[in-house]
């Protein structure tokens, strides 16, 4: 797959650390040129450094994507220097957990704010580039949260919900244009921030990745490899799929008990 991308610019936001980063290194090791955003500048440019010192080519950019005007003017200005924008991955998050009695409306807007206003800022920018060049492809990261309950975590279930079903919406106005719009829908993945929990609570971590079906939860090499499957011209008659990348979990009716018969 390698310089599968070659010429093609790209946009992750989030893309410091996790499936972000895991994104923003594969689209770079096949070709593209990436734009990697997130909030700490630090880690923006370890990851920097990581892409170069991989071959890639690699621009970082410090912005909190709740800046919606400037997270608008970061997409039209790399469009503008490389002459196009043919990929953006909206991947930046939020999540509170709280039960309903103890979260706080400031809490629901902030997780609204990034995981739904946000995308929605950027896929509408990047969506206006992009029908003017013809074509292109974006991919939402939404969240197994987004399609099954889970106590303690509204704001951020609703939230990622909401951008499920926009990214569907979405598609169908870009496709008559050649924009393929798309969201892969991630269960347990294993990064900083589950790495934590599990050595705070590390017999939950290990019930929580028992009762997925394939035993573990992902890497976000995996999740990676589906956002670039979906951004490739591999996908080019694929929009407006949420794509559960989870182990199974989405399918699974859990039953506590494994009868053999």
């Amino acid at each position: 797959m390698s310089g599968a991308l070659n010429g093609r610019v790209a946009i992750v936001t989030g893309g410091s650390d996790g499936i972000g980063l895991a994104t923003a290194q594969m689209l770079a090791q096949r070709g593209a040129t990436v734009a990697v955003c997130a909030r700490r500048a630090e880690r923006l440019a370890a990851a920097k450094t990581a892409i170069e010192a991989a071959g890639g080519v690699c621009e970082i950019h410090t912005l909190d994507v709740t800046d919606f005007d400037a997270l608008a003017a970061l997409i039209d200005d790399v469009a503008a220097r490389h002459g196009r924008l043919d990929m953006l991955v909206n991947n930046a998050m939020s999540t509170h957990y709280a039960p309903l009695a103890k979260l706080g409306l400031d809490h629901w807007r902030k997780d609204f704010a990034v995981n739904a206003d946000a995308v929605f800022v950027a896929t509408k920018a990047a969506m206006a580039i992009m029908v003017k060049q013809g074509g292109g492809a974006i991919v939402n990261v939404s969240s197994s949260c987004g399609i099954r309950a889970a106590t303690n975590m509204a704001s951020y279930s609703a939230s990622k919900a909401a951008l499920t079903h926009f990214t569907a919406c979405a598609a169908m106005e870009g496709a008559r244009h050649g924009v393929r719009i798309n969201a892969i829908v991630p269960g347990q993945v294993q990064t900083a921030g589950t790495e934590e929990f599990a050595r705070k609570a590390p017999e939950v971590a290990a019930l929580t990745a028992d009762a997925i079906p394939m035993g573990r939860g992902g890497r976000p090499e995996e999740l990676a490899e589906a956002i670039c499957f979906l951004l490739s011209d591999a996908a080019s008659y694929i929009s407006g799929v949420a794509l559960p990348v989870d182990g199974g979990k989405a399918a699974q009716l859990y039953m506590p008990y494994s009868y053999q018969g």
